[in-house]
């Protein structure tokens, strides 16, 4: 299955929500195909009322007066079954005129999807359904904004819609995608930070499991000491994938492991050393303070560290995000994001907004627990899946 796939599936709520959403603005307002279909019956009707009366009304008083000529009266047989072959060849030849509209406008009608004129009103709606997608104030009125130039005023189709939309959410991915970058120092420092239940763990135990699959020797520290649940995960993670797990005993100094694990990684020439960090919490100062120790300590070692800090981030909080970022920037100097539980949220849109807002790279995305549920961020596949496009 490729990741496309998986995403599109298991995105359903983000999909569902706004792909709903756009076929409930098209046809609330939409002008559907079925006006042929109405016009129909009218003409019907009005064919067979003028002829039925008008016939047998000037003959009948007027056959009983000559009785002597019975021979005359074969002659209006003749022209009876004319008559029936009139009137039948005249309502054949209605029937088709009549049905052929209707049957093509169910025909058309069915491949022809309903359109609406994009106005203002449906652009307030369509601002409204972006907003509940979590996508931000500012991000949806110039993405809306940006829809409108050249279509407004102009009926659109729900399939029209949600591509502009598509291209639109892509356009705005698209610089921001870019895998984490490798360097030749070694060994390269990444330091991972992010709230409680963000999924760090997990998500180094994906990002070293990948990278010695790809021939990198990495060496994971479990800076999170005051989680024991953690350093475990971390250590079947190391297991899975082969890599080195630098633990410390339970409440010890989060700093000083980091400095060993540096100078450890450095004299085994390590390529890559990933360095996990406890929850922070944004309005836990103590907690942002011990993070910058880290950063303090591990210079003593080596100036350039760390050389990426990737902030993970939990979808389902929503615009909560967007404070996450901004706060963890002054505190980490954050190089990059790594965006998890697409799966699990209908508020896909808020990495969108992060990405207008501050323009920090994407280096992946995640949809479960599996390994293979991490991967680079494109910026083209996950808009489609979440407008709920086909791919």
């Amino acid at each position: 299955m490729s990741f496309f796939k998986k995403l599109k599936e298991r995105m359903f709520r983000s999909s569902d929500k706004i792909g709903e959403g756009l076929e409930a603005l098209v046809a609330d307002g939409a002008e559907g195909p079925r006006t042929p279909e109405r016009e129909v019956p009218p003409t019907v009707p009005e064919s067979p009322e003028p002829v039925t009366p008008e016939i047998p009304e000037p003959d009948l008083p007027e056959l009983p007066e000559p009785a002597a000529p019975e021979p005359d009266l074969p002659m209006p047989e003749d022209p009876t079954p004319m008559d029936r072959g009139m009137t039948t060849t005249i309502s054949r030849s209605t029937e088709p005129e009549a049905a052929r509209p209707g049957i093509l406008g169910r025909l058309f009608g069915r491949s022809e999807e309903p359109r609406r004129v994009l106005d203002d009103a449906m652009l307030e709606s369509l601002e409204e359904l972006l907003i509940q997608a979590d996508m931000g104030v500012d991000t949806a009125v110039r993405v809306t904004a940006n829809i409108a130039e050249g279509r407004f005023g102009r009926k659109v189709s729900t399939s029209e819609l949600r591509t502009a939309l598509a291209a639109e959410v892509s356009r705005i991915m698209e610089p921001v995608a870019r895998p984490m970058p490798l360097y030749p120092q070694k060994p390269q420092v990444v330091l991972v930070v992010g709230v409680n239940g963000s999924g760090k763990t997990t998500t180094i135990g994906k990002l070293a499991s990948q990278f010695k699959a790809a021939g990198k020797t990495v060496v994971i520290a479990a800076g999170d000491t005051f989680r024991a649940a953690a350093v475990e995960q971390l250590q079947i993670w190391g297991q899975r994938a082969g890599v080195p797990v630098l633990t410390a005993p339970e409440g010890s100094d989060p700093a000083s492991l980091a400095f060993d694990a540096l100078t450890k990684a450095r004299a085994d020439g390590a390529d890559l050393l990933m360095i996990d960090t406890a929850g922070r919490l944004q309005n836990r100062q103590d907690l942002m303070e011990e993070l910058a120790k880290i950063v303090r300590v591990i210079r003593k070692v080596d100036p350039t560290a760390p050389h990426n800090t990737l902030l993970v981030l939990d979808a389902t909080t929503g615009q909560n995000a967007v404070t996450q970022v901004d706060i963890f920037r002054k505190i980490a100097d954050v190089s990059g994001l790594v965006m998890t539980k697409l799966d699990g949220t209908a508020k896909g849109g808020v990495l969108v907004a992060l990405a207008d807002k501050f323009g920090l790279p994407i280096h992946a995305i995640g949809v479960g627990e599996q390994i293979d549920d991490l991967a680079p961020f494109d910026p083209e596949e996950f808009a489609r899946a979440l407008v709920g496009a086909e791919g």
